[in-house]
């Protein structure tokens, strides 16, 4: 039987076994009782905020780890893989990366050191609005300037871990959609510095946590002339789309290495109940409908995996990476959807029960169907912006 499923593991051996030692102390029972309590893994974001895996695509300048997107998505992947959720942490990566690319000097002299020393938190960023669904550049949240400061106004939803961070990216309007020449023109990008939680309603804040089906912290979240300085505004005023955007390239890169590592995870188990569970005299591996369902996740898994190391390279490069970082993405969710059921249809009636911890991170690994961009929506830009199509939205 061989022992390691993912023929790349010795790829970056040195993180993989460092951040697999770190998971390790945060074992199946720790998860369950996050899970149980519906709470935040404190104790784990804290290990790893002071490892410095989250601040691995700061570069050293500033105190950062320096590493490489291909670098930082493996650290995700191995999270993944040992059977914790980077989903409570990830955005500490990825976020950033609209003040590094488009950050002034002083914009990050400010805030990359206390980022990469932990003193910090940028977890959370606000985009997505109740009536606007993907069309992002229908959102009705505006940041109206008065003097030195902007003051905004509007409601966003799913906003995650709003109550574990410091600063919160946000994209607002600061034209209205009708005096712009096209509709993803008009709007921008700020840093928002959050005040303590017992202030945040003087200063026109308040948030509503959002129950769902994932032990996610998420929340709806309302400003009323809600002041932020006007140096803390991202890029140049009304081109705040383009560089969200530019950002979501590394996002998908990154949430492609989460489901990597969650589709070698649901392999492992699987692989490894169906050739100890006995029934009928016989291991149930041995039977072709459980071996044939577990190869074929197998092999899609492997091809997804392909294609993140694909992408991953093109944007270290500098290269366009849009529909190799979008393509690895959907291959990757579907992927690791795929190993999901199968582990869960391997393990019977005990993938149910919480103890074993598949269905937490089937549901987890659900998420990625749907978020932080939708299948639908990849294989829309796939068809006009790839294969040439008429635009369909």
């Amino acid at each position: 039987m061989q022992a390691e499923l993912n023929p790349r593991a010795g790829l970056h051996a040195d993180i993989r076994a460092a951040v697999r030692e770190l998971c390790g102390t945060f074992g199946g029972a720790y998860w369950q009782e996050v899970e149980a309590a519906g709470g935040y893994p404190e104790a784990f974001v804290a290990a790893l905020t002071g490892a410095g895996w989250l601040t691995a695509l700061i570069p050293e300048a500033y105190g950062g780890g320096g590493l490489t997107l291909e670098e930082a998505s493996v650290i995700l992947e191995e999270i993944n893989r040992s059977g914790a959720n980077s989903g409570a942490c990830h955005a500490q990566m990825y976020t950033m990366g609209t003040l590094l690319r488009h950050g002034t000097e002083a914009q990050k002299q400010r805030w990359l050191p206390p980022l990469a020393r932990g003193e910090l938190r940028l977890q959370s960023f606000a985009v997505t609005e109740p009536t606007a669904g993907t069309d992002t550049t229908r959102i009705r949240t505006v940041a109206q300037r008065e003097g030195d400061r902007y003051l905004i106004s509007g409601q966003k939803v799913w906003t995650s871990r709003l109550p574990h961070t410091d600063l919160l990216l946000l994209l607002a309007r600061t034209t209205p959609l009708e005096a712009v020449r096209k509709r993803g023109e008009g709007l921008s990008v700020f840093l928002l510095e959050l005040p303590p939680a017992a202030e945040r309603e003087a200063a026109g804040m308040s948030a509503r946590p959002i129950r769902n089906m994932v032990n996610h912290e998420t929340s709806e979240v309302f400003f009323e002339r809600f002041a932020v300085p006007a140096e803390n505004l991202i890029g140049t005023e009304g081109q705040g789309l383009r560089c969200i955007l530019d950002g979501m390239n590394a996002e998908r890169i990154l949430i492609a290495a989460e489901c990597i590592g969650d589709g070698f995870w649901f392999l492992e188990r699987a692989r490894r109940y169906a050739c100890e569970r006995v029934v009928f005299e016989r291991p149930i591996g041995q039977n072709q409908g459980v071996q044939f369902p577990i190869a074929r996740a197998y092999a899609n898994l492997l091809a997804a995996d392909l294609m993140r190391y694909d992408a991953a390279a093109r944007f270290d490069a500098g290269q366009s990476a849009g529909a190799a970082a979008n393509t690895a993405k959907l291959l990757a969710a579907d992927a690791s959807w795929e190993c999901a059921n199968v582990c869960l249809q391997t393990h019977g009636g005990f993938g149910f029960a919480a103890e074993y911890d598949i269905e937490r991170k089937f549901r987890e690994t659900r998420l990625y169907q749907v978020a932080p961009i939708s299948t639908n929506l990849i294989l829309a830009y796939l068809a006009e912006h790839v294969l040439g199509l008429p635009r369909s939205y």
